[in-house]
């Protein structure tokens, strides 16, 4: 149980899940066998203490926390699967090759995901008030961007230069509505260009830990989220200077 609940943990926090969800998840497995476990989530590692109810048998482990992309897949397949353990519905035995399965599986075809980033990032440049030429382009600049962050993700780049790297596309894409006068709003599609790779689900989660007193690894979530949007600035800003757009 231990070292389920070890692996079950850090594959649903590196996935995208709150501390709070995190606990409440593996309270409810360890309970549904009539055992009782203390977390220590800490930013890059959980230490797991899993016990009887009788307290004669006591184990510990500390697992490295999973370095992958966010994935609400992953991320509510483990939820659920929580709660068909609790039920009785799926043994730890089972579990461990679901849990397998889940991590590994790609439910996600890449081609529909890029077309779906590119179009709603393409309606953050028209609910900011865009034209439907500025729209295009933010389309254009985002799937261009998004295809780059896929293919350089695969080859395990560093995630602050993978930032930089696709601002830097998507801005130098997104001002060639600027540069040629396209359209009527120009600097919409500039600045909503590089919108889809603000890290928005890191700030919520930082927030969601502040409030349940998870201080540590709010604070440590909240400066990834500061990073992160530092080095898309970065890639921002050497995209306009390369297109010879002021910034102010």
């Amino acid at each position: 149980m231990c070292l389920f609940l070890a692996e079950y943990g850090v594959w649903l926090l590196g996935s995208g899940a709150t501390c709070i969800r995190l606990e409440k998840n593996m309270k409810r497995i360890a309970a549904s066998a009539d055992m009782e476990v203390e977390i220590t989530i800490m930013p890059r590692h959980l230490h797991l203490t899993v016990w009887s109810k009788n307290h004669r048998n006591v184990f510990t482990t500390v697992a490295t926390v999973k370095n992958c992309p966010i994935s609400f897949y992953v991320n509510s397949r483990l939820s659920t699967m929580s709660w068909e353990i609790a039920d009785g519905r799926l043994s730890i035995a089972d579990a461990y090759s679901l849990l397998d399965s889940i991590v590994r599986s790609d439910s996600q075809d890449p081609w529909l995901l890029l077309l779906l980033v590119a179009l709603a990032n393409a309606s953050f440049c028209r609910l900011f008030g865009g034209d439907f030429i500025a729209m295009g382009v933010v389309a254009i600049a985002t799937a261009a961007g998004y295809f780059m962050k896929i293919n350089l993700m695969r080859r395990h780049v560093d995630i602050r230069i993978i930032m930089i790297v696709c601002a830097f596309v998507s801005t130098v894409i997104g001002a060639t509505d600027y540069l040629f006068g396209l359209g009527s709003t120009p600097m919409l599609a500039v600045g909503t260009s590089v919108l889809y790779l603000v890290p928005g689900i890191p700030f919520l989660n930082s927030f969601s830990d502040m409030l349940y007193r998870h201080y540590i690894c709010a604070f440590s979530r909240f400066m990834d989220a500061v990073v992160l949007t530092g080095c898309l600035s970065i890639g921002l800003c050497l995209g306009l200077w390369l297109m010879r757009i002021g910034m102010f």
